[in-house]
């Protein structure tokens, strides 16, 4: 036994306590920990859309990204960005960022000297630099959870393998303990009540 534990009521009714402690914390662990599984799960099904949905904009844009090397105006003035919009989701007690836009940098320019196919290339690139910013994000979210995941299930292991089987067999022995010491307390009490009787039956005879 890792710890020594005293063999007493007060001890009895401390492990009683701390029994039912870790009894009715036990499923408050269980629960975070399927409800983050249950977002994981769902996290990465938004990223592998995100990813899937990058790759077909990549796939596409080979056909026109010859033109890119042609164009009189640099296109990396149109892509540059200000700021990532995010807000904070709640899962189980545990914050992700949530990817809400990304401001870019407005440039202006005159769309009569500027190629036809600009406008096009500058949103589709724009929508490429959104995506992928997004799925930093989400896999962001996903590590965190994860993390979060793994403690849970660190203490969901600790609670159910080791400190409830731990208080349930300190109770049992503590209790098998002051049982006996009842016991014998009870034998050692009648042997004393019959050599008083017999004191007493021995005076009377003499």
């Amino acid at each position: 036994m890792p710890a020594k534990i005293k063999f007493t009521k007060g001890e009895l009714k401390r492990q009683r306590d701390a029994l039912k402690q870790f009894q009715r914390y036990l499923p408050t662990l269980q629960l975070k920990k399927q409800q983050l599984q249950l977002e994981i799960l769902q996290q990465n099904l938004f990223l592998n859309d995100a990813k899937q949905t990058l790759t077909k904009k990549r796939q596409a844009a080979i056909a026109w990204a010859g033109l890119l090397a042609e164009a009189s105006l640099e296109i990396n003035s149109f892509l540059k960005t200000e700021k990532i919009i995010t807000h904070q989701k709640n899962i189980a007690g545990v914050d992700i960022p949530v990817f809400d836009a990304l401001e870019f940098s407005e440039n202006g320019y005159d769309l009569f000297l500027a190629s036809l196919w600009l406008d096009a290339a500058v949103l589709s690139l724009r929508e490429m630099i959104v995506l992928n910013k997004k799925i930093l994000l989400l896999q962001e979210g996903v590590n965190i959870l994860r993390q979060d995941l793994r403690l849970t299930s660190q203490r969901v292991n600790l609670f159910e393998k080791v400190k409830i089987p731990l208080a349930e067999e300190n109770i049992r022995l503590i209790k098998i303990y002051i049982g006996d010491q009842m016991a014998n307390a009870v034998g050692r009490s009648k042997i004393a009540k019959r050599k008083i009787e017999q004191m007493v039956l021995d005076e009377a005879l003499v």
